[in-house]
């Protein structure tokens, strides 16, 4: 027997009798095409493997339970085919299900992500529904046509195998929900295009107690937790108060149409709000990000605007704001050459154009650069508009992001202190309100100047042409988290010094962090940059040293 066509993976956990039906409707269509079929338990159990081995298929075991991505990625490094088709133990295939999915991927071999219908089936006394809203557990119906779809799910999706390898494996950090999302959106962001196919169909069942009104909200509740801590991994979530008016409303429905499955939307929602009240981490953030999204709104937004409105009511009535404009315009501060690229989000609200006016206030030369981001990314742009042949190099590159509002006098304020203090990178800090990961970027009162181990990409970095040999030509980065990480690694190699210039801090309230791209796309990226570069790790990210004052 030659290799198989396909390998088809099954992870379980202690539900044989599911896994007896599902392979009742694989195992035939998968020797009739000669693919492989691997069931992985997700830690150990007599019974599962009792069903497996009266199937006819191969079986295998992790040693505990970790979770249905660990128990996938298992299975991918078990099997050998250049498909994988992964299934939930609990589906059953329709009828030339794998003939449909094998079709396709010959006939489309530009794609490597492809998912097929999944249709709900409650086999024995549900709960009554309405009708006004969808099954209470994974379903997937895009029509009776092939054609492209946002998302496939792990219950029916097949991938080709150099896309897995590409691309790297689930991960087995994340749990109940989100868990082939995150891959796929990966995958998304290198350009890749999931295929739908309509006739890979297959019926996701639920039986016996499981149809049951109380087991249904059980594990809703359960997927509302996972789906809140997903959401907080990728960016901003919904706030408290928007969360217990989804539980409202959906409690609302299930009275006003006497509906018991809207319980159940209930549960779903009330597992959320449960999250957000009391939050459990969701596994470990990479050792490149900061572990918080950075998102300020609702009671902390209001009372860290009251906090900026002190500190800025502070520096005018103490006269440090006026010290230092005199300070960084005296005859001895050299006129420094200044190059500023502001990229513009042209289709939303911005900031470039006040930017702009307010860097040409400078009393240095200055010429400022605004682009509208195209298809590329941040770091894509800025590589491509500074590739751009110039007579000289100036003395300070600046990059501003279009969401930023600049105070005045930022930029001679900012060189000042930067050539004072002998920094090589800095970036002024942000007001305590605006919406930033690094708690080390924030302004800090009575401060004018802190040495720190890093510097963000943003929204406002200054780099000193002394870096330019090492950080350009900017790599062709979408987003570029963990560039800044790989920034500090250099710095502390080369004995430059890093800062946050606290003396003029920047507001960026205006959007949200990872408002406009994928968290997960973000963080896969970063990942791929980083496998082999040195970093400055989330625990050696600090102030050094504070400056109240300038020499």
């Amino acid at each position: 027997m030659g290799s198989p066509t396909a390998s088809i993976v099954i992870p379980t956990r202690g539900r044989p009798e599911y896994l007896r039906v599902t392979l009742k409707s694989i195992a035939p269509q998968a020797s009739e095409h000669g693919a492989e079929v691997l069931v992985v338990e997700d830690g150990q159990d007599t019974s599962t493997r009792a069903v497996a081995e009266h199937a006819g298929v191969r079986y295998e075991a992790l040693s505990t339970p970790q979770g249905a991505n660990a128990a996938r990625n298992a299975g991918v490094q078990a099997t050998s085919a250049p498909l994988i088709v992964l299934i939930d133990d609990d589906v059953t295939a329709a009828p030339g299900w794998l003939a449909a999915y094998l079709s396709a991927a010959d006939a489309h071999p530009d794609r490597d992500v492809f998912g097929g219908p999944i249709r709900p089936l409650l086999e024995g006394p549900a709960p009554r529904s309405c009708g006004r809203h969808g099954p209470p557990f994974t379903f997937l119906d895009a029509g009776e046509h092939d054609g492209e779809i946002p998302y496939a799910w792990s219950a029916n999706m097949l991938i080709r195998r150099t896309a897995y390898e590409r691309l790297g494996p689930f991960d087995p950090r994340l749990k109940g929900s989100g868990e082939e999302e995150e891959w796929e959106e990966r995958y998304r962001a290198a350009g890749g295009v999931v295929g739908y196919v309509a006739a890979a169909g297959v019926r996701h069942r639920r039986t016996g107690e499981d149809v049951r009104l109380r087991a249904l909200a059980r594990t809703a509740y359960g997927r509302g937790r996972a789906s809140r801590r997903y959401q907080v991994s990728r960016g901003p979530a919904p706030t408290r108060p928007a969360e217990a008016l989804s539980l409202l409303a959906c409690l609302a429905h299930s009275a006003r149409r006497a509906c018991p499955m809207g319980l159940v939307l209930a549960a779903h929602s009330a597992g959320r709000l449960r999250e957000a009240l009391a939050p459990v981490p969701w596994g470990t953030p990479e050792p490149f990000l900061s572990g918080h999204s950075g998102h300020v709104a609702g009671r902390t937004a209001v009372t860290r605007r009251a906090g900026d409105r002190a500190l800025d009511a502070l520096d005018a009535l103490s006269g440090r704001r006026r010290r230092l404009a005199r300070a960084a315009s005296a005859p001895d501060v050299p006129v420094r050459d200044v190059r500023a690229v502001i990229l513009r989000r042209p289709e939303v609200e911005n900031t470039a154009e006040a930017s702009r006016a307010e860097l040409l206030r400078s009393r240095h030369h200055v010429e400022v650069l605004v682009e509208d981001v195209g298809e590329g990314g941040k770091f894509e742009n800025l590589a491509r508009i500074l590739s751009a042949p110039r007579t000289t190099e100036p003395d300070w590159l600046l990059i501003v992001d279009d969401d930023v509002e600049l105070p005045r006098g930022l930029l001679d304020g900012l060189v000042f202190l930067a050539e004072r203090y002998d920094l090589t990178i800095a970036q002024p800090a942000q007001t305590l309100a605006s919406h930033a990961a690094w708690e080390v970027v924030r302004r800090r009162p009575l401060s004018a100047v802190r040495e720190t181990t890093f510097v963000e990409i943003g929204p406002v970095t200054a780099l000193h042409r002394d870096t330019f040999s090492e950080l350009l030509p900017f790599p062709p980065l979408r987003v570029g988290w963990g560039l800044d990480a790989h920034w500090a690694a250099i710095a502390a190699e080369r004995g430059w010094r890093l800062g946050v210039v606290d003396a003029v801090p920047v507001r960026h309230e205006l959007r949200p962090v990872a408002g406009h791209y994928a968290h997960a796309a973000a963080v896969a990226e970063a990942r791929s940059f980083l496998a082999d570069r040195p970093f400055v790790p989330r625990e050696q990210v600090r102030t050094l040293v504070r400056h109240h004052g300038w020499r």
